[in-house]
């Protein structure tokens, strides 16, 4: 493996294009543009205020940048660096960006979820989509990029709306039976469709009825034998005695103080952490806050927020749980491995756990000072990632990586 020095970062903002060419990062209101092998600067972008959220087009020729404070969207070219536009919501606000799959129209929500804005680069052309539903990830695209599903709540019920890429218009519309939808997504082949609720399950519904093949839910205590219990122990380095000098050196004044993670396979039944929601606080974190498949619709990873040092892994084949991930810490983020079903998950300490069906390891990133990774982002090619922490960003190069516990 191989690490490369830290780069300044603002708001976690750092992203490869899909093209695996370039990384976009942020530092205050400049978008900086790396080449990824040499990691030399390509273009410096100046926007109008602090950059909140950055998103690469499909065909990595754009890049947006979202300024939520000032209701305003900037867009600019990477083959005319000259080139660039601006929307500008005006007293409508904005709370969410984000590209449609053709690269060519811009999706604005509005304060309020009051709409969908949909802006055309092309004709400049405006459609608009009503009744949005305040929620984690309301909009999802299918991989082929034709239909779109939108959260919307209308009378007191959670509904999806399913249209069409190509021209916006409305496919199907149907209830999700949910109590308080938080989040949808598709499975990479589009004949799944992913939906959570606030309360401790996801629903998996089935592309031709809309309607439920079954539930996940998320106990405190997992009781089958047949699921995997992978549970992250911790210890420190033994150092000799006669090696101690003083001063110490770095290097073993890092060793002493460093810790390594391995992971042991729990005997079931196992029950976790629970955290109960706080009654009387606005907004409580609770139920599914993060959910992704893995590329080959094989598995579906999960976090649910009252028990946030586990990751649910489920067989979407069998539609059944086949792994969980209980970590020391909190769970900060996870994203799979575009290339195959591996999964990178980060804690906020300076180590990268990574899951695959052959195993288990936790991988320690050498750094000086604390280095407390809360996101990270794959490369498209699953070679290398960002690991991202507050205020900078650090590339991890996995060459040929193997898994070396079970």
């Amino acid at each position: 493996m191989d690490f490369s020095e830290l780069f300044k970062l603002s708001g976690l903002l750092g992203r490869f294009s899909p093209d695996g060419k370039c990384l976009a990062s942020c530092v205050q209101y400049r978008l900086i543009i790396r080449d990824v092998n040499t990691l030399q600067i390509l273009q410096l972008y100046t926007c109008l205020d602090q950059i909140q959220y950055i998103e690469w087009s499909s065909d990595s020729l754009f890049i947006l940048c979202a300024m939520y404070k000032r209701g305003i969207v900037q867009v600019w070219s990477l083959e005319q660096p000259d080139w660039h536009c601006k929307i500008d919501e005006g007293s409508a606000g904005l709370v969410a960006s984000c590209w449609s799959p053709d690269g060519r129209h811009i999706l604005n929500t509005t304060e309020f979820h009051l709409r969908i804005t949909v802006w055309s680069l092309c004709t400049k052309s405006v459609s608009y989509i009503k009744y949005p539903k305040a929620c984690q990830q309301g909009i999802a695209f299918t991989k082929d990029g034709r239909y779109m599903a939108v959260a919307e709540r209308r009378d007191c019920k959670d509904f999806v709306s399913l249209f069409v890429c190509s021209n916006w218009q409305l496919l199907r519309h149907f209830d999700t039976e949910t109590q308080d939808l938080f989040g949808i997504e598709w499975a990479p082949n589009g004949c799944i469709l992913a939906v959570w609720d606030t309360c401790l399950e996801v629903r998996i519904l089935n592309h031709v009825t809309w309607k439920k093949i079954t539930e996940f839910e998320h106990p405190a205590t997992v009781t089958n034998t047949k699921t995997i219990v992978y549970k992250e122990v911790e210890k420190s380095p033994s150092v000799e005695t006669e090696r101690f000098s003083f001063p110490p050196t770095r290097a073993l004044a890092s060793s002493v103080f460093s810790t390594q993670s391995k992971y042991d396979i729990s005997q079931v039944p196992v029950s976790f952490q629970y955290i109960k929601p706080v009654a009387d606080r606005a907004n409580p974190k609770m139920g599914i806050g993060m959910l992704a498949f893995s590329p080959d619709n094989c598995f579906l990873a999960t976090r649910n927020d009252n028990i946030p040092n586990a990751v649910w892994i489920w067989d979407i084949q069998k539609l059944k749980l086949f792994v969980v991930l209980e970590q020391l810490c909190a769970i900060q983020s996870f994203q799979w491995d575009p290339r195959q079903p591996r999964l990178a998950v980060c804690t906020g300490n300076s180590k990268v756990y990574l899951w695959s069906p052959a195993g288990c390891v936790s991988v320690q990133v050498p750094t000086e000072g604390d280095f407390q990774i809360v996101s990270l982002c794959w490369h498209p090619s699953g070679d290398s990632m960002a690991l991202l922490k507050i205020e900078a960003v650090k590339i991890m190069k996995l060459g040929t990586f193997t898994f070396t516990e079970r």
